[in-house]
């Protein structure tokens, strides 16, 4: 088996150390990859061949940055059978799901690169006489990238592409769940014809994961940090990067709603949850947590729902024989499984397309949850679904509200009228009318509010996040002091 090393000067290197860890196959228990474990030492080399290789990529003019972008794209596109087979083997991701993230992926670069034309500021009209006022945007310098493993190509490009087109050079902290997986990131980069060191890529055992982080915020180098994942984990980066006066970007964990009002096409309604819910095993910071349905047309959607997601079975992702695959490790098993026998106990009604094999969960459906069920509030991040049923559209909002999340939302009516009304009554960084929770575009601005995290990625609003605003003056005339 080939070790996944660091990436550090655009050369592979060892951990400092000579030690490795090992990522293990969630379905058949084998070694599905080996990585070197870096210490702090190695992350500190590696923010400082970053800063090394940031003067010159800040100055690459724009068009070379964008074909260097264009040209990653491609490579990345043409690792498309690999990352599939590493996503398999790492995550037990489905055939489906890891084609969807290089394309995505693929578009996040492409994206990226028109954007190198987008750095832009403006002149600012001065009260002062002859003065020429303007705000210029400059690369702010390192940017440590931080991506999780469930959407590994998508959020693994994500963290790097803007703020590479912006100008800035970037350590690449990988998941200690994916590690070959976002090193085939780096390459497709490099295959590009990106400058070495322009990005270092770290791979770190599970173990060694806040020392690593906590050295890389601190390191000075480092202007900007960028990290999706959980929010347990957020709050303490962005506790770290606080102290160091550092911005941060930070996108995390979600307990999405989708609404049904009276007036909703159920059909339209059901398509779109049983998406939301399942696709990626419920593994997506968008996924459908809650369903809330008003009383008038909950049990004709309840029994719709219900019937679909019955037929949602869950197989090995190598053979593709079932629409679900696996989940990421038995934790993420026997926390669904607590969550639905909580909410058993306490009277909700249980739909199971089956019981577990292993990391092999099918659909779960829970119908009837109140706010004493644990699977109200918290996070599941697995395949299993809560139906809360509603008063009224008064009463649906309140329900949306009631969480300490806020990154993507839905709503479905057949009043497009009404249905911007609701959406602009629920505190979430995305909404979509009449569309499934789960929808992500390279160019939007990608963002959640309260424990979903802040900032925003995609398009214009990535551009700010990753550079330096800055006001330049310029005396045209002769200057009046009055001392």
């Amino acid at each position: 088996m080939t070790i996944i090393n660091l990436r550090i000067a655009g050369t592979e290197r060892a951990s400092g150390t000579n030690r490795t860890f090992h990522r293990m196959n969630p379905v058949t228990g084998a070694v599905a990859t080996e990585a070197a474990a870096a210490s702090v030492d190695d992350a500190r080399a590696a923010a400082d061949a970053a800063a090394a290789a940031f003067p010159a990529w800040a100055a690459l003019g724009p068009n070379a940055r964008r074909a260097i972008l264009l040209k990653a794209a491609d490579a990345l596109a043409a690792k498309a059978d690999i990352l599939t087979e590493a996503m398999a083997t790492e995550i037990g991701a489905t055939v489906g799901w890891a084609r969807f993230n290089v394309g995505l992926a693929s578009s996040m670069l492409r994206e990226a690169a028109s954007l190198t034309t987008q750095v832009m500021g403006e002149v600012i009209p001065s009260d002062k006489p002859g003065c020429l006022s303007m705000s210029i945007r400059e690369p702010a310098g390192v940017c440590l990238g931080i991506a999780p493993w469930n959407a590994p190509v998508i959020l693994g490009v994500r963290a790097l592409a803007t703020p590479l087109a912006c100008g800035n050079a970037v350590v690449f902290k990988a998941s200690e769940i994916c590690p070959r997986t976002h090193s085939l990131i780096v390459q497709a980069l490099e295959e590009g014809g990106l400058p070495p060191g322009v990005v270092s890529l770290v791979t770190n055992a599970p173990e060694d994961a806040g020392d690593i982080v906590g050295a890389l915020i601190d390191h000075p180098a480092i202007r900007r940090i960028n990290f999706t994942g959980s929010t347990k984990v957020g709050r303490i980066i962005a506790e770290r990067a606080g102290r160091n006066l550092k911005p941060c970007l930070l996108e995390l964990g979600g307990k999405a709603p989708l609404l049904v009002l009276k007036d909703a096409d159920l059909d339209e309604a059901v398509k779109a949850a049983i998406f939301g819910a399942y696709f990626n095993q419920g593994q997506i910071c968008m996924s459908t947590e809650r369903i809330i349905v008003v009383e008038e047309v909950a049990e004709a959607f309840v029994q719709r729902f219900t019937e679909r997601a019955q037929g949602l079975k869950a197989g090995d992702p190598a053979k593709g024989e079932a629409p679900l695959g696996a989940v990421v490790d038995a934790h993420t098993v026997a926390k669904v499984q607590a969550l639905v026998e909580d909410a058993q106990s306490k009277g909700a009604r249980i739909t199971s397309a089956g019981r577990a094999e292993g990391v092999l969960l099918p659909a779960q459906v829970v119908d009837g949850v109140t706010s004493g069920m644990r699977i109200y509030a918290e996070e599941s991040f697995g395949p299993v679904v809560a139906i809360l049923r509603a008063k009224d559209e008064a009463d649906a909002i309140r329900l949306a509200n009631d969480s300490e999340y806020g990154l993507s939302a839905a709503v479905f009516t057949r009043d497009i009228s009404r249905g911007i009304a609701v959406a602009r009554q629920i505190r979430s960084g995305i909404c979509h009318i009449n569309g499934a929770t789960v929808h992500d575009e390279a160019q939007m601005p990608f963002g959640g509010t309260g424990a979903s995290g802040y900032g925003r990625f995609g398009g214009q609003s990535g551009i700010a996040e990753f550079t330096e605003l800055r006001w330049v003056t310029i005396e045209t005339q002769p200057g009046h002091f009055p001392i």
